[in-house]
């Protein structure tokens, strides 16, 4: 009896396997891989012989403006390092071989054209060098890919920003624009940095300019102090891959512990169990306006209290009582004590 038992696991199990395999195989079937090949094939450009290659020069007779905000770029400055040297033709090296464009008399069909790709396949033309980046790794698991937006939607390949970039506040004006007008701004960046993120993410302005707030909007950090806008494994793309909280430890490294005695929430929950990341009405950019209110909302039976603590009343009539972090001081974590006091 016990061999058949074992039998009939064994053959559930694998059963079980195959169906599973039959759903790999139906999620990734061949006509998926293919639709994707496809497009990465439109997206990239056509390689071709050293000879078809015209050289950025020529592009500028026709697209001299272009030409010109290009020429103060990174890209356009790979000719001259010696790992790019035999890999980087200026203009073509993302537009593909210019010969016969050119001889076809500007022919649009004979290079290749970002005007009419959605995002993900600009992106692909993008990543055939940048993927390799640390900080890039991850962008098509991103929430970025997901939602349609693409490197172009953020970052222009020929230097060029906006025609409002920094225009509404000396805050978003960066260094590199301020002081060199002509020159693309940083990472090639269509807007600055603040400025770019809240054109999306219009919620996060209004929090930015509460009373107690992240000094984003004074320039004293960006967006991607804390958030990697190319990808990654954490909520809201948290820009540290070790926990979710690593963006707020970097700076709060005393809260960081490890601690003798934990609090539960920031170990579970994190920090957002009682801040408010980007900003808040309340100090501390707590997310209720009393630290009694916060912590009544996990501690709503202080009468029972434990039977090895001090028996305090906790009267919440009492004035003395309406700050609990007066006596449980360090509420983040305890070397000392249970109940976190000093």
């Amino acid at each position: 009896m016990a061999s058949i038992f074992r039998l009939k696991i064994l053959l559930l199990a694998v059963s079980t396997l195959a169906a599973a395999g039959w759903l790999v195989a139906g999620a990734y079937s061949p006509a998926t891989a293919d639709t994707f090949a496809a497009d990465a094939a439109q997206s990239a450009p056509a390689m071709g012989n050293a000879d078809d290659y015209v050289g950025s020069e020529t592009c500028q007779a026709c697209h001299e403006d272009q030409f010109k905000a290009f020429a103060k770029t990174k890209h356009a400055r790979l000719g001259s390092v010696s790992s790019w040297k035999d890999k980087a033709h200026g203009c073509e090296s993302c537009h593909g071989p210019g010969k016969a464009h050119v001889e076809g008399g500007g022919d649009k069909t004979k290079i290749t054209s970002f005007v009419n790709m959605n995002a993900k396949q600009a992106s692909e033309t993008c990543l055939a060098c940048h993927a390799g980046k640390e900080s890039h790794n991850n962008f098509r698991r991103g929430e970025h890919w997901r939602n349609d937006v693409g490197c172009t939607t953020c970052h222009s390949a020929h230097g060029e920003p906006t025609a409002n970039s920094g225009a509404d506040s000396a805050v978003y004006v960066s260094d590199v624009t301020r002081q060199n007008p002509g020159q693309a701004s940083t990472a090639m960046l269509k807007m600055n940095e603040p400025q770019l993120c809240m054109s999306c993410h219009n919620e996060t302005k209004s929090q930015f300019s509460k009373p107690f707030h992240h000094k984003v909007l004074e320039g004293t950090m960006k967006c991607t102090s804390c958030h990697n806008a190319h990808g990654g494994f954490e909520s809201k793309q948290a820009k540290l891959a070790v926990g979710a909280d690593s963006a707020c430890i970097k700076c709060h490294a005393d809260k960081q512990g490890p601690f003798a005695f934990e609090h539960g929430p920031l170990k579970t929950e994190g920090c957002t169990a009682c801040h408010t990341p980007h900003g808040s009405s309340n100090p501390k950019m707590l997310s209720r306006s009393s630290v009694r209110q916060l912590c009544l909302e996990c501690h709503s039976s202080l009468s029972n209290a434990d039977p090895g603590a001090p028996q305090a009343p906790h009267n919440q009539t009492q004035t003395r009582y309406l700050s609990c972090t007066v006596c449980h001081a360090r509420i983040h974590g305890s070397n000392s004590s249970k109940y976190f006091f000093r």
